[in-house]
Parts: structure tokens; C-alpha cells; sequence
């Protein structure tokens, strides 16, 4: 062949073996400018790669500028992946809280006014004169639901003695009661049981309730608080050198469309989620106590029930207290002895005076005003039952179903034409196992098992404290609130007292405003005296009555 023939095949041959050498690098630079990032870093042909830290040092479509921009892309990518997933669960517990917080507090609300509005219509002025007695109530109630420093059965005891020192001067109204004998009347609540047995009652039903929905409503908010914190993700820089490897590496060699082998990346991401593979256990069990709670909610410890008809059942242990007001009075006065009669035209006031009513009427089924958005606790409690069921072992799947995406993982379908983390083949190392103490022997990431993450550890932490409220909630014990105002989840403030003194505490509210309480006392109580013995009497009479159909 002529000399001329010769260098013209020698310079196809080079032409040829340089396209050949620029195809491969041709579809990385377009994917990588697409990216964001500058043509400028990226060769047109491969080049020698010895400047590569983490990649292949052969042949390659990646400058320095490029390994290192992959590096950060890749710690990017994976944290996405991880907050997308986390996202909803997320969201899901966040939109629970506020509902069940909303049901709650109009609960509450509707609560009050129920009672309010029955007792106008039925007491008139007798009710308007003592009413800051029962806006009391309502107002510790509301206060320990959002964490207040309340104990409920001192204020319980308060409210029943308040009532009595009334309803003792109503029934008595041709004496006079000084402060000092009003106290000591008061001594004698819980030995003469002048409300009949619907203090204890009240105290069992709604002690156990008000734990419950409060716990739950916490916990709802406490595991919301948990994913924000355990999904930031901060991979470390031997877990980003492992991202790097397995997301870009394949880029460098000009492999873009092959994905890596599912094991492969499974035994990267249990690498960089080791520590969040420790939560499982005891998110578990955590999920599994605000089931219990849960089933609580729905059955004894419904709120919604106790809630409703309280108005009727207060009225009740008025009723009671007319019913034994001679045998009370009596014993009274024989332990604190007799009080000064009052002058005989100060003794009487007409009915028509009194304002009293004597229409008894509660609320009928429908006319009680809706609860929050319409709906109803067996309702809330039923959706949320569903959502925590799939929220279970979230984070020991956590790295598969990142590996699931095809984004990131080829299917076990291609497991010979997959990136395995130098080539396109097989993945022949075994998958580990979940948390810190396994990645010991993880062939892909190295994991200074002796070195937890404090931060997930916190968080463990916060889940066993919560799951301890949990079962205490569903056994009808007061636990210590956790204040949600506090930016790290987990930490505590107590409630004032331990969980025996706070366990039968729970019920109702009384003074808020202790000073201001005290002080209307006084004219509250000489108001109530001035009423006439027969207007009491026939009070009392009608509402006997009346209750006698609508209790129970």
C-alpha cells in the first residue's frame, strides 16, 4: 500500500478512536450543565484521571472541578430523599395534632356554653350571681388541657367546697355565716357527701378522659417534633464519599443511564442511616402506645361523653344536696355549731324576685352545638388509628424505600447491569443490618459505631419518655406535660405534682384567679343570702323533678 494510503487510515483510525473517546463524555456534560453547573468544568473527551479523590483514576469525563461539585450534588440528593419521604409522615401527625387540639379545646367551649345557657334559662339571677364559680371551672380545665401548672384535684375539692358554702347559705337562709364558719362547713364535704356520689364520679370519668385526650394530643405533637429533627440528615464525610461513589463515579466512567444495584445502595443507606435505624425500636413502641390510648379514647375515657352532658350532671348533685339539706345543715351545726339567726325581714324574697326559672330544660341531643369542624372523636380517632398502623418501623424501611426509587436503584430485575461501585455488574457483598452496631462490617461505608448521633439520640430519649406518658394515660394516671413551646423536643416541664397526688386529679377547673375569687366572694354570698327560704324550696322542688327524667 502507498505510503499516502497508509497515513490517510492511520488518521481515520485516530479520528475515530478520538469520537469514540468524546461519545461517552458528550451525555455527562449535558446532564451536569443541566444541573446548574458551569460547561466550563466539564472536559469534552476523557482525560487522564489521576486528579480523582474518590472516582476512578482511568480514563474519564470528570475534571477535579466535577468530582467535587458531585460530592456536594450527591449529599443534596440524598438529603432530598430522605425529607420527601419523611414529608408526609410528617405532615400527617402535624394535621392530626391540630385537629385533635381543635376538637378539644370546642369541645371544651361548647361545654361551657351549654352549661351556661341551661342554667340562665333555669336559675336565672340565682345562677348569673355565682356564675365566676363555673367560669372557673371551665377556665382550669382549659389551662391543664394546654399545659398549665394546674393540680386537678385540689381545684376539684375547691370547686365542690365553693359550691356548698353557696348552695349551704341558699338552704339556710335565715342565718348568718361568717368566712370562718363557711370554712369550716367546707370541712365536711367529703365526710357528709352533700352532692350525693356525683363528685366521685365526675373525678373517675373525667380525670381519666382529660389524661388520655391530652396525652394523645401531645403525642401527636411530639412525633411530628421527632421526624423534623431525625430527617435533617447531615451525612458524614465518609458517608458522602460513599454517596459520591455510587450516584456520580458511574458518570465519571460516562455510564449515566445505569443505575446502582439495590443491595448496593441498601448497604450505602443503612451506612449513612445508621443512626436513625436505632429509632426504630423504640418509635415502635411508641406507636404502639398511642394505639392503646387510642382504643381508650374511643371507649371509657371518651371525652366527647363525659363532656356533653355535664351541665345535666352538676345540676344533679345540686338536686342531691336539696334532697339531704336538713340532715346536712344538722351535722353542720353540730360540728361547727350555731350560727346567728338573721333579723326576720331579711329572711324572705318573693320567687318573682329571685329570677328564678323554673323551666328546667338541658340540651336536647340536636340542639347541642357541633364540635370542631362537625366532626366527632370516634371519627378523629379512627382516621389517626389507620395513619399510626402504617407509620410502623418507618425508619427500619427508610433505606429501602429510598433504594425503591427509581431514581436511585436499579431493580432487582438488572442485577447484572447495575453499578456496583467500580463496574456494570453483579453486586456480590451481603446486605447489613439496620443501626449502628451493624455497619461494623458494612462493606460500602465506614461507621464509627462507638461514636451515636446525639441528636437522634435526644430523640430517642424524648419517645421512651412519651411512650412512659402513653401507658400511665391508658392505665387512667395523670402524667407531667410536656410543654410544646420548647424548641427541643423532649424536654419536660412537670405539672407541680407527682403521678400518684395528680392520678385521681383530673376534672374540672376552678380558680384561675384566686385573689379576684376571694374577693367576690363575700358579695357574691351575702347576695345569695338575702333570698327567701320558700323561694329555695320551690326551687329546688321543680328541679328535682325535672332532673329526676333527665338524669341518665
Amino acid at each position: 500500500m502507498a505510503p499516502a494510503a497508509l497515513c490517510a487510515l492511520a488518521a481515520a483510525a485516530a479520528a475515530l478512536s478520538l469520537a469514540a473517546a468524546a461519545a461517552p463524555c458528550s451525555d455527562v456534560r449535558r446532564l451536569y450543565v443541566a444541573k446548574g453547573f458551569s460547561p466550563s468544568d466539564a472536559p469534552s473527551h476523557q482525560i487522564n484521571g489521576d486528579h480523582l479523590k474518590v472516582c476512578s483514576q482511568g480514563y474519564t469525563c470528570c475534571s477535579e472541578e466535577m468530582e467535587e461539585k458531585y460530592s456536594q450534588q450527591s449529599k443534596q440528593d440524598f438529603r432530598n430523599a430522605v425529607v420527601e419521604l419523611s414529608n408526609h409522615l410528617q405532615a400527617m401527625f402535624n394535621s392530626r395534632y391540630k385537629k385533635f387540639d381543635e376538637f378539644f379545646k370546642e369541645l371544651l367551649g361548647n361545654a361551657e356554653k351549654s352549661l351556661n345557657d341551661m342554667f340562665v334559662r333555669t336559675y336565672g339571677r340565682l345562677y348569673m350571681q355565682n356564675s365566676e364559680l363555673f367560669q372557673d371551672l371551665f377556665l382550669e380545665l382549659k389551662r391543664y388541657y394546654v399545659g398549665g401548672n394546674v393540680n386537678l384535684e385540689e381545684m376539684l375539692n375547691d370547686f365542690w367546697a365553693r359550691l356548698l358554702e353557696r348552695m349551704f347559705r341558699l338552704v339556710n337562709p335565715q342565718y348568718h355565716f361568717t368566712d370562718e364558719y363557711l370554712e369550716c362547713v367546707s370541712k365536711y364535704t367529703e365526710q357528709l357527701k352533700p352532692f350525693g356520689d356525683v363528685p366521685r364520679k365526675l373525678k373517675l370519668q373525667v380525670t381519666r378522659a382529660f389524661v388520655a385526650a391530652r396525652t394523645f394530643a401531645q403525642g401527636l405533637a411530639v412525633a411530628r417534633d421527632v421526624i423534623s429533627k431525625v430527617s435533617a440528615v447531615n451525612p458524614t464525610p465518609q458517608g458522602t464519599r460513599a454517596l459520591l461513589k455510587m450516584m456520580y463515579c458511574p458518570h465519571c466512567r460516562g455510564l449515566v443511564s445505569v443505575k446502582p444495584c439495590y443491595n448496593y445502595c441498601f448497604n450505602v443507606m443503612r451506612g449513612c442511616l445508621a443512626n436513625q435505624g436505632d429509632l426504630d425500636t423504640e418509635w415502635n413502641n411508641f406507636i404502639d402506645s398511642m394505639l392503646m390510648v387510642a382504643e381508650r379514647l374511643e371507649g371509657p375515657f371518651n371525652i366527647e361523653s363525659v363532656m356533653d352532658p355535664i351541665d345535666v350532671k352538676i345540676s344533679d348533685a345540686i338536686m342531691n344536696m336539696q334532697e339531704n339539706s336538713m340532715q346536712v345543715s344538722q351535722k353542720v351545726f353540730q360540728g361547727c355549731g350555731q350560727p346567728k339567726t338573721l333579723a326576720q325581714g331579711r329572711t324572705s324574697r318573693s320567687v318573682s324576685e329571685s329570677g328564678f326559672s323554673a323551666r328546667f330544660r338541658p340540651y336536647n341531643p340536636e340542639e347541642r352545638p357541633t364540635t370542631a369542624a362537625g366532626t366527632s372523636l370516634d371519627r378523629l380517632v379512627t382516621d389517626v388509628k389507620e395513619k399510626l398502623k402504617q407509620a410502623k418501623k418507618f425508619w427500619s424501611s427508610l433505606p429501602g424505600n429510598i433504594c425503591n426509587d427509581e431514581k436511585m436503584a436499579a431493580g432487582s430485575v438488572n442485577e447484572n447491569e447495575c453499578w456496583n461501585g467500580s463496574a456494570k455488574s453483579r453486586y456480590d457483598f451481603a446486605v447489613t443490618g439496620n443501626g449502628l452496631a451493624n455497619q461494623v462490617n458494612n462493606p460500602e461505608v465506614e461507621v464509627d459505631i462507638t461514636k451515636p448521633d446525639m441528636v437522634i439520640r435526644r430523640q430517642i430519649m424524648a419517645l421512651r419518655v412519651m411512650t412512659n406518658k402513653m401507658k400511665n394515660a391508658y392505665n387512667g394516671n395523670d402524667v407531667d406535660f410536656i410543654d410544646l413551646s420548647d424548641e427541643s423536643s423532649g424536654e419536660e416541664s412537670g405539672s407541680g405534682c407527682e403521678l400518684q397526688q395528680c392520678s385521681l386529679e383530673f376534672e374540672f377547673n376552678v380558680t384561675e384567679i384566686t385573689g379576684n375569687a376571694k374577693n367576690d366572694k363575700t358579695a357574691n354570698t351575702s347576695a345569695a343570702t338575702s333570698l327567701g327560704l320558700s323561694a329555695t324550696a320551690f326551687f329546688f322542688s321543680i328541679l328535682c323533678l325535672a332532673l329526676q327524667r333527665q338524669w341518665r
